[in-house]
């Protein structure tokens, strides 16, 4: 083991805090992919049981204007009332299979006088302006509207609505209820999923969107072999160091053993010559200021 001993040094233990510090690290940053895998798969779980479920009544499921919860999104709910076709909006910079459009926003009044809007689906992009060419007209009288919860869209920076126009930048019940002065429903809206009766034509209907999960797991492998790969990566190195040490050991011991080979080789030198006459006629070091006796 002393031949490891300049492991101990400060230098090669401060070449291991790093590699600890790094590795907690990437620990810390799988386990955050980690937990946002299950928070996915927990969305994508719920995604399918809403998705699928039931209709049922809007008011058994926002009791008040201002009632959402983010566990009922996408849960389908039926409600009954008179479309505004005058007051349908746009929310602009939307896409559907790659292509810029707009999704319409209608309003949809019940009996009580409570508004609840409902995005009607998608429609493109004119040929040659900002606006759609056609937006398909919604059923006339009394209509019942089965659509998924959705939450109203936060606010986004930069983004803003077109002065004058019924474009939004997002979709946010409280704001149009604001331009409309009518009761509303202002946490949520309703993604059209069937009108009874049905209108002669629709928008395309809101798609069921895609909860990716795959790209964190591959994260979370990735980070954890990061943290191997700093201590695979220390002991090459503190390997080499060893190596290069007992390298020079080694070649210091073959040049002595090349020197000793080489005397052996070209017999005594004359200092050893001597050293052996005098040794043979009983030669023996006097103390200093005194003859040589034979």
């Amino acid at each position: 083991m002393k031949e490891w001993r300049f492991a101990l040094s400060r230098k090669w233990l401060g070449y291991f805090a790093v590699a600890v510090v790094f590795a907690i690290v990437c620990a810390f940053l799988a386990h955050w992919q980690w937990q946002r895998r299950a928070e996915n798969l927990a969305l994508l779980d719920r995604l399918n049981a809403n998705y699928s479920a039931q209709p049922v009544a809007l008011t058994s499921i926002l009791p008040e204007l201002s009632s959402y919860s983010d566990a009922d999104e996408y849960r389908p709910v039926k409600v009954t009332g008179t479309y505004l076709v005058d007051k349908t909006f746009l929310a602009r910079d939307r896409s559907y299979n790659g292509f810029p459009g707009f999704e319409v926003l209608v309003p949809l009044q019940t009996a009580s006088g409570d508004v609840f809007i409902v995005d009607r689906g998608w429609v493109p992009t004119g040929n040659r302006q900002d606006a759609p060419d056609s937006i398909p007209a919604p059923p006339s009288g009394t209509v019942t509207v089965v659509a998924r919860l959705a939450p109203a869209e936060p606010t986004v920076p930069g983004r803003t609505d077109i002065p004058g126009t019924n474009q939004l930048a997002v979709i946010k019940p409280g704001d149009i209820a604001s331009r409309i002065q009518l009761p509303t429903y202002t946490a949520a809206f309703g993604q059209l999923r069937s009108e009874s009766p049905k209108a002669a034509d629709l928008p395309k209907l809101a798609q069921k969107p895609q909860v990716d999960y795959g790209l964190n797991l591959s994260y979370a492998i990735q980070w954890i072999l990061f943290a191997l790969a700093a201590f695979a990566f220390f002991g090459y190195v503190i390997r080499q160091e060893y190596d290069a040490i007992h390298s020079d050991e080694e070649d210091q011991r073959w040049l002595e053993e090349a020197r000793a080979y080489r005397r052996s080789r070209r017999g005594p030198d004359d200092a050893e010559i001597e050293d052996d006459l005098l040794d043979e006629v009983g030669y023996e070091g006097s103390e200093p200021g005194t003859r040589i006796g034979r």
